[in-house]
């Protein structure tokens, strides 16, 4: 039955008490974001470099951190190059210029991947070959597998092939986003003048040739370098530059006035088509000639080149990842169905009747829970209505003819669809115009701020009235992150909680004004103001000598009010433990300041992604405390700029499995990192662990075999 009426999910506020001394407004008490998120990386960078990975998993880490500092570049090197350039220093709280930001940013990441080209060439290269997989160069090819490549260049490659010469009679052509090319300085035979010519390698479904039968790569831009002969036929080839460019994707124009959300967001993805180039990648000893012409073409300065001894491009590693080596990889692992859910036959409603459903993702499907939920809905003749909000989502998203279905059979369909998710704006208008297709009622959310709250509601008629019920996560419904995403998510069919989703939903796409809400945190409206509010609260209960002590795990923080409260909370004696994944602006256990807060990272196998919070609220026992998961970090864009929704968890058993999830986190002692005041993080060890010890299996290793001995229990007690 459900357990909802134990406890009150809102304690009382204790007798106010005089205030602590206030937190001087010294802008060095935060840590610049970009330097630590810069940080975060280098912890990712770390899984590539750590031995004891396994091997084909430090390839993939290898490309994960190249792909994490694409984005950074396009998102956040774009949007300091544009303030310099309009004149626009930093705000009060941040000490550093944009321009010393800039420049610290240039150090720490030639710092970082001179470490990824060591990592690869010095460590990683050589212990393929060990396994029988060759990542090679032209040179070391024998001559038969030069003939191979050839032939397979000449039928495959060559005809797709646009060399585009710079004279005066052809312009510098256009450098598309993140594409690899060869600039070619050319001379005809007997003449001293060099021209230019760029090659673009084209984006093929696999740029790695693999030979036939063997576990031995070239990589495509490799074979077009050293068969250049047939493009320029009768020109000498006096040098080869191998580049890529990136581009500024922080080109978001203020949405609040827009007239066509829609035709907007088409606008902003051309223009950050063309947007400008703020990082030229090149090989290490680059043809001084060729590095001054694209530096006058592409309008950019040294300071915007990066030189590597290693790839130009990092993704290529994928497929060197993805062989079927299992001995090399981590241990395959199969998501669980929840015990109340195994039947095929169960009815998802009927369980979430009997009281709320909590799901952690990946250790417990998404596919059979959250995915089924909607499926469900779909095909059920008594669901009268379907509301979802959709942030970002798979290429083959299975909640989409799901919600089709249900419009074409009559059901009322309401999705919410944010245009405005970075990076994956132009699959979500796709979406977007075949659910318009379909008859559903699409709306693009809320004037002026991102919609990122997690939620779906189901409303469905039973006996002489109708029941809502409501899906609240922490992450995107996208099945394929799923599976490498640590998320949470709580089915409740409790009314004053489903209440709130409706009302969530009339702010998202009607045009409510919905500020009070009965148990949910939203985001613009009240969240901040309820988290700092409960952060204070603490700080009484700390110093009316009752129990008091946060909890928070969250991707980053960043908020200055947000963080403010926590420094004011650690001065008061409130003990503070914060897992943050990425980026933190905090500095903890700074004397008189922070003494009383810790901050600890966790990074490996699954990207860990849930929010969770926990505030002890005066209580003995931790698992009466106030318990809270949701969309939103604390940051300031989450919390200010954004639709977002926290849940509270009121059943005794769901909170007892968050707070076991939580203690995991902060006992690892094999993927945890320790932050410092500076902003550096220190690397624990098992050294004084005895072999076997849960705390040196890593969290997720750790929680994969919680989830089976829970599946495996339930099972023998069913028995």
């Amino acid at each position: 039955m459900p357990d909802r009426s134990e406890r009150s999910l809102t304690q009382p506020m204790p007798p106010e008490l005089p205030p602590i001394a206030e937190v001087p407004a010294d802008p060095t008490r935060f840590l610049n974001r970009d330097l630590q998120w810069l940080e975060f990386n280098r912890r990712v960078l770390h899984q590539a470099v750590d031995s004891r990975m396994p091997l084909l998993e430090r390839v993939r880490f290898l490309a994960i951190f190249s792909n994490n500092l694409d984005e950074f570049f396009m998102k956040r090197v774009g949007g300091l190059r544009r303030q310099i350039d309009a004149g626009i220093g930093s705000p009060a709280w941040e000490p550093l210029t944009p321009v010393q930001q800039l420049n610290a940013i240039r150090t720490k990441v030639n710092d970082l991947i001179n470490i990824e080209a060591d990592c690869l060439r010095n460590d990683v290269l050589p212990r393929l070959r060990e396994i029988g997989v060759h990542f090679l160069s032209w040179e070391e090819l024998e001559p038969h597998e030069r003939s191979e490549a050839e032939a397979w260049y000449r039928r495959n490659v060559f005809p797709i092939l646009t060399p585009l010469a710079v004279d005066p009679g052809h312009r510098f052509p256009f450098i598309s986003n993140m594409s690899v090319s060869l600039g070619v300085m050319l001379r005809r035979p007997g003449e001293s003048e060099q021209l230019f010519a760029r090659v673009k390698v084209p984006e093929l479904g696999n740029r790695l040739y693999r030979f036939e039968g063997t576990r031995r790569f070239v990589p495509l831009q490799e074979i077009i370098e050293h068969n250049l002969d047939d493009l320029f036929p009768g020109m000498e080839i006096a040098k080869v530059l191998p580049f890529r460019v990136t581009r500024n994707a922080d080109v978001e124009r203020d949405n609040e006035d827009a007239e066509d959300l829609l035709e907007q967001i088409q606008q902003q993805l051309r223009e950050r088509r063309f947007a400008r180039v703020i990082r030229l990648e090149i090989a290490r000893g680059a043809n001084a000639r060729i590095l001054r012409f694209l530096e006058d073409e592409l309008d950019i300065g040294t300071d915007d080149i990066y030189e590597t001894d290693g790839l130009i491009d990092y993704s290529l590693l994928n497929e060197v990842a993805d062989l079927d080596l299992p001995e090399h990889r981590f241990s395959k692992w199969t998501p669980l169905v929840p015990p109340r859910i195994e039947s095929d036959e169960s009815d998802l409603f009927s369980v979430i009747r009997q009281g709320d459903l909590l799901v952690h993702h990946p250790y417990e499907s998404f596919d059979a829970t959250v995915c089924r939920f909607i499926e469900q809905a779909s095909a059920d003749p008594k669901v009268l209505a379907i509301k979802q909000a959709l942030y970002r989502t798979s290429g083959d998203s299975p909640f989409i003819p799901s919600l089709i279905r249900a419009a074409e059979s009559g059901k009322q369909v309401a999705v919410l669809v944010e245009l405005r998710a970075r990076f994956d704006e132009a699959r979500n208008i796709y979406w977007a115009r075949k659910l318009e297709d379909a008859g559903v009622h699409v709306a693009y959310g809320v004037v002026g701020l991102k919609t990122h709250s997690k939620v779906a509601l189901v409303v469905r008629q039973e006996g002489n009235g109708i029941r809502s019920y409501a899906h609240i996560g922490t992450g995107n419904y996208n099945p394929k992150t799923a599976r490498v995403y640590e998320d949470l998510g709580l089915f409740t069919c409790d009314a004053a909680i489903t209440e709130d989703v409706v009302n969530l939903f009339n702010y998202m796409t009607g045009r409510s004004r919905q500020r009070d809400y009965n148990r949910l945190l939203v985001a613009p409206v009240a969240m901040k103001r309820r988290f700092i509010e409960l952060i204070e609260r603490e700080i009484a209960f700390q110093q009316a000598g009752k129990p008091a002590r946060i909890i928070a795990k969250m991707n980053q923080l960043e908020d200055r009010s947000v963080t403010d409260a926590l420094y004011r909370a650690s001065q008061a004696g409130v003990k503070v433990d914060l897992i943050i994944r990425g980026f933190c602006c905090i500095r903890p256990g700074v004397p008189g300041l922070s003494d009383n807060v810790r901050v600890m990272s966790i990074i490996g196998r699954f990207l860990e992604h849930s929010r969770i919070f926990w505030f002890s609220a005066g209580k003995d026992d931790p698992i009466d405390g106030d318990f809270y998961i949701g969309s939103a970090d604390w940051m300031y864009r989450n919390l200010n700029t954004r639709v977002e929704a926290s849940t509270p968890i009121g059943g005794r058993r769901e909170r007892e499995r968050l707070w076991d999830i939580m203690q995991t986190c902060l006992n690892d002692r094999r993927q945890g990192w320790d932050m410092q005041g500076d902003g550096r993080y220190v690397q624990r060890t098992t050294d004084s662990l005895s072999p076997g010890h849960p705390d040196a299996l890593g969290t997720h290793q750790r929680l994969m075999a919680l989830t089976t001995e829970t599946q495996w229990r339930a099972m023998r007690e069913e028995d």
